[in-house]
């Protein structure tokens, strides 16, 4: 099969896709119905591929394929100008995802405070460990 040239592609890919950002918007911005239907329906797909013996090779090899040098990369290039404006746009997610965890913080009743060091102590960190832990599952409908 004739292909064009690597350069050829790569040049008009940055050429190109970056003035399609309209495109983008119109259909993703709208997509969200469909997204969510088709990424329940695949859970059992997602339970076998996680489930495969050797998904923690395919995981690593990923990740050494990928690179730290890239990693480094793309935390320049991209994640820096995108961090400020993403953790603004996160605003409400957060205040959603939070809500209801300060609100379990808040009516979670801790044992008494022990001297620094006592092993007691440690039954306040389980206490809320265990809270939160059962909120989170009951917000993921698996408790």
């Amino acid at each position: 099969m004739k292909t064009k040239a690597l350069a050829d592609v790569v040049k008009k890919f940055g050429d190109v896709t970056p003035g399609r950002s309209a495109y983008y918007e119109q259909a993703a911005s709208v997509a969200g119905p469909e997204w969510a239907a088709n990424t329940a329906a695949a859970a059992p797909t997602y339970k076998a591929a996680v489930g495969d013996p050797t998904i923690d090779k395919r995981y690593a090899g990923g990740v050494k394929k990928a690179g730290a040098d890239k990693f480094n990369r793309k935390v320049k290039d991209v994640g820096v100008a995108r961090f400020g404006p993403g953790v603004t746009a996160s605003l409400p997610d957060y205040q959603n995802g939070m809500a209801p965890m300060l609100e379990t913080l808040s009516a979670t009743n801790l044992p008494a405070r022990a001297p620094r060091g006592s092993d007691s102590n440690l039954e306040r960190v389980r206490t809320i460990a265990k809270a939160l832990h059962t909120k989170r599952l009951a917000i993921k409908a698996a408790g």
